[in-house]
């Protein structure tokens, strides 16, 4: 397409092309510290094309599309075109990876040791990734957590942080404005907001560690923590995962271990900060 930009994030390198200017721009604005090799053999293609030639022109309309893609999906306005192309990638992943076991999570480091996050939209597992991110912990992944099938780590995939609604003042309040995306409103979840992870996070990006804690985070109740039978981390982590079934055995087997190893917790918060206590005092339990 007329408009494009290889970029790689983690272990997977993305081609994105558009049939605007804005939302290529948006990107290499954003993504700046970001290795960009123009050369690279891409694992995936993102296209944000017109729905129609009209479209192109008289209110632009945007259908994700690439290597992978979903016939129904609903078109976007351009207005939204960084969104479109963050869900792109997130489309190629979840239909297409197969290196690694793709659980829907976020995930921080501290100490050599990595804590994973999963929950249902909503749950605050975005914002408490990118708290912990600018208070010592090494942001890892907002979207996906990586597992390596064969050594139990977890891989980096340091994406921008999609941020939604009361989360966004939260998080703009903690990193400023240089490191926050344009306000893209009224989505179909709201106001939205990226964030840039800090430039270590974009450094270590090769390197990654082994879980040591698991979390369910439950953002909006009373703080509470509760530990989580095994039978029930297995199934929610398979409900978690965009290529388990597609994966097979190996699969099987890597969830297993992980099951097995990693401590859990469930817990419950009113606030980011009440959170970070509750994690730090976790951290050091398990220490």
């Amino acid at each position: 397409m007329r408009h494009q930009l290889t970029l790689r994030i983690g272990p997977a390198t993305f081609r994105i092309g558009s049939a605007w200017p804005a939302p290529i721009a948006q990107l290499t604005s954003l993504y700046a510290t970001y290795p960009q090799p123009a050369d690279a053999i891409a694992d995936f293609t993102v296209r944000l094309q017109p729905t129609s030639l009209v479209r192109r022109f008289i209110h632009p309309s945007i259908f994700i599309t690439g290597d992978h893609g979903l016939a129904d999906a609903a078109p976007m306005s351009l207005s939204h075109g960084l969104l479109a192309a963050e869900m792109g990638m997130n489309l190629q992943m979840a239909l297409g990876w197969r290196r690694h076991l793709l659980l829907h999570a976020s995930s921080v480091e501290k100490d050599g040791r990595v804590l994973v996050m999963t929950g249902e939209s909503g749950s605050g597992k975005s914002t408490l990734a990118a708290l912990l991110g600018e208070r010592g912990w090494r942001f890892m992944g907002d979207e996906f957590a990586l597992l390596d099938l064969e050594s139990g780590a977890i891989l980096p995939f340091p994406r921008l942080v999609s941020l939604k609604n009361r989360a966004i003042g939260v998080v703009a309040g903690e990193v400023g404005a240089a490191r926050m995306g344009p306000l893209l409103a009224a989505t179909a979840k709201g106001d939205i907001r990226h964030m840039v992870p800090r430039a270590d996070a974009v450094a270590h990006m090769g390197q990654g560690a082994m879980p040591a804690l698991l979390l369910f985070p439950r953002f909006g109740h009373a703080a509470d923590m509760r530990a989580v039978g095994q039978a029930e981390i297995f199934m929610r982590l398979t409900q978690a995962s965009t290529n388990y079934v597609a994966l097979g055995e190996p699969a099987f087997t890597a969830l297993t271990r992980f099951v097995r190893d990693v401590p859990a917790r469930a817990i419950d918060f009113p606030t980011g900060e009440e959170a970070i206590a509750m994690v730090e005092r976790l951290w050091e339990e398990m220490a």
